[in-house]
């Protein structure tokens, strides 16, 4: 449990008690880095509707000599880390400055209490980039939370 109740966002150090694996310089003072594992491309349609949904076929790109060199456009990236997020917490994902800085963006949905897995998000490229696998991307931090359950959806232990 969190062990002081006067702040909203956990330490890093925290964080890191709920990702693995993990490396001493992914522990930022206010999460944790997320590092890169893979890229998609998304490759056909996919479908929300009230029952339920369709993800899109996707095909992974694969690095060269362990490097992925994107070109502008939308790509589904996936991390190496598995995350855990803990009973009465919450956990967002930001981009690092870096990535900012060379006109990319990541986005994610809310990961809920009780979601554990090896998350993806959606990496927007504005530049040609070339990232290598391996590399910090993102972060994550932890907020703590009030919640009526744990989560217990489809993507629940996803890439595990």
């Amino acid at each position: 449990m969190a062990s002081n109740r006067n702040h909203m966002f956990e330490s890093g150090q925290f964080v890191a008690g709920h990702v693995e694996p993990i490396e001493d310089v992914q522990i930022q003072p206010n999460g944790v880095d997320l590092t890169l594992c893979c890229v998609f491309v998304q490759t056909g349609g996919g479908s929300i509707e009230k029952g339920g949904k369709k993800i899109g076929d996707r095909e992974e790109i694969e690095p060269q000599d362990g490097h992925y060199i994107l070109q502008p456009g939308g790509y589904i990236v996936r991390y190496f880390e598995t995350v855990n997020i803990p009973e009465d917490h919450v956990g967002f994902i930001y981009p690092r400055s870096s990535l900012l800085r060379n006109s990319c963006m990541v986005n994610t949905a809310v990961w809920d209490s009780g979601y554990k897995g090896k998350g993806e998000s959606f990496l927007q490229v504005y530049k040609e980039i070339d990232i290598e696998r391996g590399a910090r991307i993102a972060q994550i931090v932890f907020a703590r939370a009030e919640n009526t359950g744990l989560y217990a959806g489809g993507y629940q232990g996803e890439n595990l």
